[in-house]
């Protein structure tokens, strides 16, 4: 069974860091591609980053290189490492494997105020 658990999540003043972890198991991590969506209230889930399993790495033009994704294909983990934290980056942050088919996590809460 393929489970995908998200953490990291938290409330962040404006300008500080998170980094989310999204630990993997149920089938082989290293092939599959990976990334992040986030969903804010009332808004359409939104594309974040996304990382092959060869480490190639793709983002969306509006975190603007606040972010970057990772993985430890030796811990089945991806990460999100989010910097220079603004309000509208508030959402629950999804994680997904694509094994083929998106596999998705049940999510975590990033809340930036101050």
């Amino acid at each position: 069974q393929v489970q995908v658990v998200e953490s990291g999540g938290g409330l962040v003043q404006p300008g500080g860091s998170l980094r989310l972890s999204c630990v993997t198991s149920g089938y082989t991590f290293s092939g599959s591609r990976m990334g992040w969506y986030r969903q804010a209230p009332g808004k359409q889930r939104e594309f974040v980053a996304t990382i092959t399993r060869d480490g190639v790495t793709e983002y969306a033009d509006s975190m603007n290189g606040r972010f970057s994704i990772s993985r430890d294909n030796a811990k089945n983990t991806v990460y999100l490492q989010m910097n220079v934290l603004k309000p509208e980056d508030t959402a629950v942050y999804y994680c997904y494997a694509f094994i083929p088919g998106f596999t998705w996590g049940q999510g975590t809460q990033v809340t930036v105020s101050s």
